[in-house]
């Protein structure tokens, strides 16, 4: 399996190449050369599987000359071992048609678990074929830090530098960043905003002076494995509810568009999707896209779904691109007027390939306490912000009856306990595995909203490619 740039002029890579590589040399997102499709006989046959099996047979095309069959099942049933329930990504029935799929059973309590357990193994797993070293730099809006933190803090051959913007996560999501003590783990916290930090990551990625010194790798969802490993839930939860022979619809709290476009995959690849909801907080720069093909960023408003708390949604551009007749020098061309300008129009063929699947929906603050009750008062499930934003655009979906819609419970709702104890008078545990959180000592730097400054400080302490 090859994978090409969604700008067009960077080198095509293979599975491990572009594991290791994060965001293409030309700054476009890595995409498979095609997509790989299963017949409905092979969809039918996964039904029943371990998750860790399924997670074998769904991501064996993508890592095909990279990865055995065996090597790939060693690395799942490793990654998924410290799951605290067996199903991995349990469904949970709210009603006669809502369910919601627990993504957040994983070591930090959030989705990003599932991916990236899988993604620090894959990294150590290729660093030593090539005896080399990985500098990860990655910018975090609150989930994605502590994730790829636990899934890499004390491995071989890896350095993490993580970008928070301070302030603006929950105690929670920064407490299980800065609480991790590995000489591997180097916590950031800069003035600014998410956007901040992910631009000053791009910037990073093509700065030929620390491209030269440093293997730069990435964790967040541009590193296509890290995409491709949350694939796997969309098929687990479909075949449950009756998937090949029934159609699936989902909700997806989202932020920077990863998980919903890992549910696109999951379409391309045969999976029967009937619909997939874009769920934006009151940052609605996606579902200004989705509804009038206005893509055009505006100031980020802080909000009690502060993962979501973004405008520019990185991996937009693959859908772009694969909806836009995979052109990628026009949309290189497109992206840099964007990346100038931050304003864009989506093509007539961007807008009509997006809306064969998608639908968008927003919900303000008030939108959000409302589901948060509804999910409690109806099937007494206590949910977190982020999983009552996709809920409330799963509510407001005009969907034919006999069609399952499953909304991604993204977080614990441990993790945001204010939010959920103002909305249902109950504060939310944190589970026993991570109940000593707030008594561990937090360790972390802060910088200035700079590149230079974020620079210097991983040019000082990131060790060499080797």
């Amino acid at each position: 399996m090859q994978y090409i740039s969604t700008r067009g002029s960077a080198p095509a890579l293979d599975f491990e190449g572009v594991t290791l590589a994060g965001l293409a040399s030309d700054g476009g997102l890595y995409l498979p050369t095609e997509w790989p499709r299963f017949s409905e006989t092979e969809i039918a046959d996964m039904a029943g599987l371990p998750y860790a099996e399924l997670a074998t047979r769904v991501m064996l095309p993508f890592v095909e000359g990279s990865l055995s069959e065996d090597e790939l099942r060693a690395l799942c049933k490793q990654a998924y071992s410290r799951f605290a329930h067996d199903a991995v990504t349990p469904l949970i029935q709210l009603d006669h048609q809502q369910w919601l799929l627990e993504l957040f059973h994983g070591p930090t309590l959030a989705f990003k678990d599932v991916a990236l357990q899988l993604l620090g193994l894959l990294f150590e797993t290729f660093l030593s074929r090539r005896k080399s070293n990985l500098t990860i730099i990655g910018a975090t809006s609150g989930d994605t830090g502590s994730a790829a933190i636990d899934a890499v803090a004390g491995r071989d051959g890896v350095d993490i530098f993580m970008l928070h913007p301070k302030g603006r996560v929950s105690d929670v999501q920064r407490r299980q960043m800065t609480t991790v003590r590995a000489p591997n783990v180097h916590n950031i916290a800069i003035d600014g905003s998410f956007d901040d930090a992910q631009a000053m990551v791009k910037r990073m990625f093509g700065d030929a002076e620390m491209t030269s010194r440093f293997n730069i790798g990435a964790v967040n969802s541009i590193n296509w494995a890290r995409l491709m490993a949350q694939v796997v839930y969309y098929f687990a939860s479909a075949l449950q509810l009756g998937a090949p022979h029934r159609q699936v619809a989902y909700s997806v709290p989202t932020g920077n568009f990863g998980d919903v476009f890992a549910g696109y995959v999951a379409a391309q690849m045969g999976l029967p999707i009937a619909q997939l909801v874009v769920a934006t907080n009151v940052n609605d720069i996606l579902h200004r896209a989705l509804s009038d093909g206005d893509y055009s960023a505006g100031g980020v408003t802080p909000t009690d779904t502060p993962s979501m708390d973004i405008q520019v949604s990185s991996n937009f551009e693959r859908l772009l691109f694969d909806c836009g007749g995979r052109d990628g020098a026009a949309l290189a061309e497109q992206m840099r007027g964007f990346e100038v300008s931050k304003a864009m129009q989506l093509t007539n063929s961007q807008r009509e390939g997006a809306s064969a699947l998608f639908t968008s929906a927003r919900a303000d603050q008030q939108d959000v306490l409302q589901a948060l009750r509804w999910a409690h008062e109806r099937s007494g499930e206590v949910i977190d912000p982020h999983t009552a934003v996709g809920l409330h655009a799963a509510l407001a979906t005009d969907l034919n009856a006999s069609i399952p819609m499953v909304t991604l419970a993204t977080a614990h709702p441990a993790k945001f306990p204010d939010a959920v104890e103002r909305a249902t008078g109950l504060r939310p545990n944190l589970p026993a595995r991570v109940g000593d959180l707030f008594a561990r000592e937090e360790a972390f730097s802060e910088l200035p909203g700079e590149y230079d400054a974020v620079k210097a400080f991983v040019s000082e302490r990131a060790s060499p490619a080797g």
